[in-house]
Protein backbone atom coordinates (compact mmCIF):
# COMPACT_ATOMS: atom_id res chain seq x y z
CA UNK A 1 0.00 0.00 0.00
CA UNK A 2 1.26 3.48 -0.92
CA UNK A 3 1.02 6.05 1.92
CA UNK A 4 1.36 9.67 0.80
CA UNK A 5 1.97 12.55 3.22
CA UNK A 6 0.67 15.93 2.02
CA UNK A 7 2.14 19.12 3.45
CA UNK A 8 5.43 20.96 3.86
CA UNK A 9 5.12 22.26 7.42
CA UNK A 10 6.40 20.99 10.74
CA UNK A 11 3.88 18.18 11.21
CA UNK A 12 4.26 16.76 7.69
CA UNK A 13 8.05 16.87 7.99
CA UNK A 14 7.93 15.12 11.36
CA UNK A 15 5.68 12.39 9.95
CA UNK A 16 7.99 11.76 7.00
CA UNK A 17 11.01 11.69 9.31
CA UNK A 18 9.48 9.62 12.12
CA UNK A 19 7.13 7.04 10.59
CA UNK A 20 8.93 3.83 9.75
CA UNK A 21 7.59 2.22 6.57
CA UNK A 22 6.92 -1.48 7.08
CA UNK A 23 5.98 -4.45 4.99
CA UNK A 24 2.41 -3.14 4.80
CA UNK A 25 3.10 0.23 3.13
CA UNK A 26 5.57 2.50 1.32
CA UNK A 27 5.87 6.09 2.58
CA UNK A 28 6.32 9.05 0.22
CA UNK A 29 5.71 12.83 0.13
CA UNK A 30 3.00 14.30 -2.09
CA UNK A 31 5.20 17.18 -3.22
CA UNK A 32 8.29 16.62 -5.30
CA UNK A 33 7.01 13.59 -7.17
CA UNK A 34 3.72 12.62 -8.73
CA UNK A 35 2.16 9.69 -6.86
CA UNK A 36 1.28 6.62 -8.84
CA UNK A 37 -2.40 6.46 -9.72
CA UNK A 38 -3.16 3.52 -7.46
CA UNK A 39 -5.29 2.99 -4.39
CA UNK A 40 -3.44 4.64 -1.51
CA UNK A 41 -3.76 6.17 1.92
CA UNK A 42 -3.29 9.94 1.76
CA UNK A 43 -2.39 11.70 5.02
CA UNK A 44 -3.26 15.39 4.72
CA UNK A 45 -1.13 17.44 7.12
CA UNK A 46 -1.07 20.60 5.01
CA UNK A 47 -2.69 24.02 5.08
CA UNK A 48 -5.39 23.10 2.56
CA UNK A 49 -3.83 24.56 -0.60
CA UNK A 50 -3.51 21.11 -2.15
CA UNK A 51 -6.74 19.70 -0.79
CA UNK A 52 -8.70 19.93 -4.05
CA UNK A 53 -5.97 17.96 -5.85
CA UNK A 54 -5.89 15.43 -3.03
CA UNK A 55 -9.67 14.98 -3.18
CA UNK A 56 -9.52 14.48 -6.95
CA UNK A 57 -6.77 11.86 -6.53
CA UNK A 58 -8.69 10.00 -3.80
CA UNK A 59 -11.88 10.03 -5.86
CA UNK A 60 -10.11 8.72 -8.97
CA UNK A 61 -8.25 5.95 -7.13
CA UNK A 62 -10.74 5.07 -4.34
CA UNK A 63 -8.04 6.03 -1.87
CA UNK A 64 -8.59 6.78 1.81
CA UNK A 65 -7.93 10.31 3.05
CA UNK A 66 -6.68 10.70 6.63
CA UNK A 67 -7.36 14.36 7.45
CA UNK A 68 -5.23 15.79 10.26
CA UNK A 69 -6.20 19.46 9.80
CA UNK A 70 -8.93 20.84 12.06
CA UNK A 71 -11.66 22.78 10.24
CA UNK A 72 -10.87 21.23 6.86
CA UNK A 73 -13.29 21.89 4.00
CA UNK A 74 -13.73 18.12 3.62
CA UNK A 75 -15.57 17.96 6.96
CA UNK A 76 -18.84 19.22 5.48
CA UNK A 77 -18.59 17.24 2.25
CA UNK A 78 -20.20 13.95 1.23
CA UNK A 79 -17.23 12.15 -0.34
CA UNK A 80 -17.50 9.00 -2.44
CA UNK A 81 -14.28 7.66 -0.90
CA UNK A 82 -13.33 7.00 2.76
CA UNK A 83 -12.23 9.98 4.86
CA UNK A 84 -10.97 9.66 8.45
CA UNK A 85 -11.11 12.91 10.44
CA UNK A 86 -8.39 13.09 13.10
CA UNK A 87 -8.55 16.18 15.35
CA UNK A 88 -5.92 14.45 17.47
CA UNK A 89 -3.58 11.55 16.70
CA UNK A 90 -2.16 10.73 20.13
CA UNK A 91 -3.78 7.36 20.83
CA UNK A 92 -3.85 7.74 24.62
CA UNK A 93 -5.60 11.11 24.26
CA UNK A 94 -8.06 9.66 21.76
CA UNK A 95 -9.02 6.91 24.19
CA UNK A 96 -9.48 9.49 26.96
CA UNK A 97 -11.62 11.60 24.62
CA UNK A 98 -13.67 8.52 23.71
CA UNK A 99 -14.31 7.95 27.42
CA UNK A 100 -15.58 11.53 27.77
CA UNK A 101 -17.64 11.23 24.60
CA UNK A 102 -19.48 8.18 25.91
CA UNK A 103 -19.75 9.24 29.59
CA UNK A 104 -19.62 13.05 29.58
CA UNK A 105 -23.40 13.35 29.84
CA UNK A 106 -23.17 12.00 33.41
CA UNK A 107 -21.67 15.33 34.53
CA UNK A 108 -24.29 17.68 33.05
CA UNK A 109 -25.42 20.18 35.65
CA UNK A 110 -22.10 20.30 37.50
CA UNK A 111 -19.67 23.20 37.48
CA UNK A 112 -17.30 22.43 34.60
CA UNK A 113 -14.29 24.29 33.21
CA UNK A 114 -11.85 23.41 30.42
CA UNK A 115 -8.43 25.05 30.00
CA UNK A 116 -6.20 24.32 27.01
CA UNK A 117 -2.62 25.35 26.40
CA UNK A 118 -0.44 25.02 23.32
CA UNK A 119 2.74 26.65 22.07
CA UNK A 120 2.40 30.35 21.34
CA UNK A 121 2.67 29.76 17.58
CA UNK A 122 -0.57 27.76 17.48
CA UNK A 123 -3.32 29.96 16.06
CA UNK A 124 -5.74 27.32 14.73
CA UNK A 125 -8.90 26.24 16.55
CA UNK A 126 -7.97 23.82 19.37
CA UNK A 127 -9.96 20.88 17.99
CA UNK A 128 -9.21 18.52 20.88
CA UNK A 129 -10.36 21.07 23.46
CA UNK A 130 -13.53 21.71 21.47
CA UNK A 131 -14.32 17.99 21.40
CA UNK A 132 -13.68 17.69 25.15
CA UNK A 133 -15.88 20.70 25.92
CA UNK A 134 -18.75 19.49 23.75
CA UNK A 135 -18.62 16.04 25.37
CA UNK A 136 -19.12 17.78 28.73
CA UNK A 137 -21.86 20.12 27.48
CA UNK A 138 -19.76 23.29 27.31
CA UNK A 139 -19.92 25.83 24.50
CA UNK A 140 -16.78 26.44 22.44
CA UNK A 141 -16.42 30.00 23.77
CA UNK A 142 -16.29 28.70 27.35
CA UNK A 143 -12.87 27.14 26.74
CA UNK A 144 -10.00 29.12 28.27
CA UNK A 145 -6.98 29.19 25.94
CA UNK A 146 -3.49 29.93 27.26
CA UNK A 147 -0.61 31.00 25.02
CA UNK A 148 1.44 33.09 27.46
CA UNK A 149 4.68 31.21 28.31
CA UNK A 150 4.84 32.73 31.81
CA UNK A 151 1.33 31.48 32.63
CA UNK A 152 2.11 28.11 31.05
CA UNK A 153 5.25 27.74 33.14
CA UNK A 154 4.04 29.12 36.47
CA UNK A 155 0.36 28.13 36.60
CA UNK A 156 0.19 25.00 34.43
CA UNK A 157 3.61 23.54 35.20
CA UNK A 158 4.80 23.22 31.60
CA UNK A 159 8.59 22.61 31.64
CA UNK A 160 10.72 25.26 29.94
CA UNK A 161 12.04 22.79 27.37
CA UNK A 162 8.46 21.89 26.32
CA UNK A 163 7.01 25.38 25.90
CA UNK A 164 7.75 25.31 22.17
CA UNK A 165 5.78 22.08 21.55
CA UNK A 166 3.09 20.88 23.93
CA UNK A 167 -0.62 20.19 24.27
CA UNK A 168 -2.16 20.61 27.72
CA UNK A 169 -5.80 20.29 28.82
CA UNK A 170 -7.23 20.72 32.31
CA UNK A 171 -10.77 19.62 33.08
CA UNK A 172 -12.37 20.55 36.41
CA UNK A 173 -15.76 19.27 37.54
CA UNK A 174 -17.23 20.37 40.87
CA UNK A 175 -20.44 20.43 42.86
CA UNK A 176 -19.42 22.71 45.75
CA UNK A 177 -18.62 19.95 48.24
CA UNK A 178 -16.29 17.97 46.01
CA UNK A 179 -14.31 18.33 42.83
CA UNK A 180 -12.48 16.28 40.20
CA UNK A 181 -9.54 17.68 38.25
CA UNK A 182 -7.91 15.93 35.30
CA UNK A 183 -4.84 17.11 33.37
CA UNK A 184 -3.66 15.76 30.05
CA UNK A 185 -0.14 16.51 28.80
CA UNK A 186 1.45 15.63 25.48
CA UNK A 187 5.02 16.79 24.90
CA UNK A 188 7.06 16.79 21.70
CA UNK A 189 6.25 15.33 18.29
CA UNK A 190 6.81 11.59 18.58
CA UNK A 191 3.41 10.77 20.17
CA UNK A 192 1.67 12.20 17.11
CA UNK A 193 3.85 10.39 14.57
CA UNK A 194 3.35 7.09 16.41
CA UNK A 195 -0.40 7.68 16.48
CA UNK A 196 -0.57 8.46 12.76
CA UNK A 197 1.38 5.27 12.07
CA UNK A 198 -1.13 3.25 14.09
CA UNK A 199 -4.08 4.94 12.38
CA UNK A 200 -2.57 4.25 8.95
CA UNK A 201 -2.00 0.63 9.95
CA UNK A 202 -5.65 0.33 11.02
CA UNK A 203 -6.84 1.79 7.72
CA UNK A 204 -4.58 -0.66 5.85
CA UNK A 205 -6.16 -3.59 7.69
CA UNK A 206 -9.81 -2.61 7.31
CA UNK A 207 -11.98 -1.82 4.31
CA UNK A 208 -13.71 1.45 5.21
CA UNK A 209 -17.00 2.55 3.68
CA UNK A 210 -16.86 5.53 1.28
CA UNK A 211 -18.00 8.24 3.72
CA UNK A 212 -16.77 10.51 6.50
CA UNK A 213 -15.43 8.57 9.49
CA UNK A 214 -14.29 9.94 12.83
CA UNK A 215 -11.05 8.52 14.20
CA UNK A 216 -13.18 7.74 17.26
CA UNK A 217 -14.79 4.95 15.23
CA UNK A 218 -11.37 3.27 15.01
CA UNK A 219 -10.93 3.72 18.77
CA UNK A 220 -14.41 2.37 19.59
CA UNK A 221 -13.80 -0.66 17.36
CA UNK A 222 -10.51 -1.40 19.13
CA UNK A 223 -8.51 -1.00 15.91
CA UNK A 224 -5.92 1.38 17.43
Amino acid sequence: MQVIVVGSGKLATELLDSIEPGDAFDLMPWSGKKPAGERSIVVHAGSGRELSEVVAFCRATASTLVELSTGSAIEGARPDFPVVLCPNTNILMLKFMHMLETSGHLFRGYGISVVESHQASKTSVPGTAVDIARSLGLADDEIRSVRNPDVQREQLGIPDDQLARHAFHRIRIEDGAGSIEMDTRVYGASPYADGVSRIVDAVCRHDLEPRIHSVMELVANGWV
